[in-house]
């Protein structure tokens, strides 16, 4: 892969995880949930917490939905600061593919802030996966 490739791979990589901090920050359920594949796995203490049958996990469109809405509307003061974002793709033929990972800070009124850590994996240009560290 040459380095063009390597770059247009990171810029696009770091464009998704800026419009997901976006979407997110924004209230935009749907292009949140744009960026994300339709089988999409998404792992999070909070959702372990908040919803324990889930075991902390949720698979596919219809689940983030609720979770994702759920914490959207819930929350209308919470917001997440970027700190940081590492992104490691290349280009292939259907899209780019890659790992971001992402380190922001959670601001919520009430509550005291908190260091996330989030991996996100990159399939065909959309979310496939993203995973929640607490620090």
């Amino acid at each position: 892969m040459s380095k063009m490739q390597v770059e247009q791979a990171q810029d696009e990589l770091t464009s998704l995880a800026r419009k997901w901090m976006a979407s997110f920050n924004n209230k935009q359920l749907e292009a949140l949930l744009a960026l994300y594949d339709d089988n999409a796995v998404h792992v999070s203490p909070k959702l372990r917490v908040k919803r324990p049958e889930t075991e902390g996990k949720v698979v596919g469109k219809v689940a983030l939905t609720s979770w994702f809405e759920d914490a959207l509307t819930n929350l209308p003061t919470l917001q997440y600061e970027e700190q940081r974002i590492t992104v490691q793709g290349s280009i292939e033929q259907d899209g780019v593919q890659g790992r971001i990972f992402m380190e922001y800070i959670r601001h919520n009124q009430g509550d005291a802030d908190m260091e996330i850590a989030e991996l996100l994996n990159v399939h065909h240009g959309k979310i496939v996966a993203s995973k929640v560290y607490h620090g």
